[in-house]
């Protein structure tokens, strides 16, 4: 490259640094982004939702003492694809048994997915949030209130000392089904109980949302859920 004499002036398609450069659109250019970051950042929010972690409120009794009425907890989507279920874990799961008539056809449910992501529509069809209590293949029995697993004993520190003492079994899980069970017996409507008389039956594990990880709401109750 030649270079320039000393003292001599830059040429004139050759601009100094520090030189402002006029762009007479440039001002605008940020009005015209904001309506791709508010698409950009509506698109996140349903993904996070849909595909990664997702807000629910408590609504019932039904799983005290661990989780009480007016809580908000967190609930790991993704978790689900990630880890085995295990005995113990607290999972949020769709209606087993869905009201008739739910089904939107293939417009219509992608409509009303995008209207939930969004907060503008409620599911029409309750989530519930029980403790796995037995397996699929497992056989599991309640005697007066005690939970057996295959004949063992599961210890369950979180029931409330005035639980309910009822037995039912015992009764084998079926395939890809789960026992789902509330903290408070006395409470829940769960899998003790097949729909007919009043519970939920067993939860397919094609039902589950995801597993419940933490209370985020009240911040007095604010910490890991177990």
């Amino acid at each position: 490259m030649a270079e320039r004499p000393p003292g001599t002036a830059p040429p004139d398609d050759v601009e100094p640094a520090s030189a402002p450069q006029d762009h007479p659109t440039s001002q605008h250019t940020p009005w015209r982004s904001f309506p791709v970051l508010a698409v950009s950042a509506l698109l996140l929010a349903i993904l996070v939702k849909s595909f990664l972690i997702q807000a629910f409120y408590i609504p019932s009794q039904s799983m005290e003492p661990t989780l009480l009425p007016g809580d908000r907890i967190l609930v790991c989507r993704i978790c689900l694809h990630l880890q085995d279920v295990h005995r113990g874990d607290v999972l949020v799961f769709s209606d087993p048994n869905p009201s008739p008539g739910s089904g939107r056809g293939v417009i219509g449910g992608a409509l009303h997915w995008l209207e939930e992501g969004i907060g503008v529509a409620q599911p029409s069809d309750p989530d519930f949030v029980k403790r796995v209590g037995a397996l699929p293949g497992e056989t599991w029995e309640i005697r007066r209130g005690d939970l057996f697993v295959d004949g063992v004993l599961i210890d369950r520190p979180y029931l409330d000392p005035g639980r309910d003492t009822r037995s039912f079994g015992p009764r084998t899980v079926p395939d890809g089904m789960l026992l789902m069970l509330g903290d408070n017996p006395l409470e829940s409507g769960d899998s003790r109980l097949s729909p007919a008389e009043g519970g939920l039956g067993y939860v397919a594990i094609d039902d589950l949302i995801g597993k419940a990880f933490v209370v985020l709401w009240p911040p007095s109750r604010a910490g890991r859920i177990r």
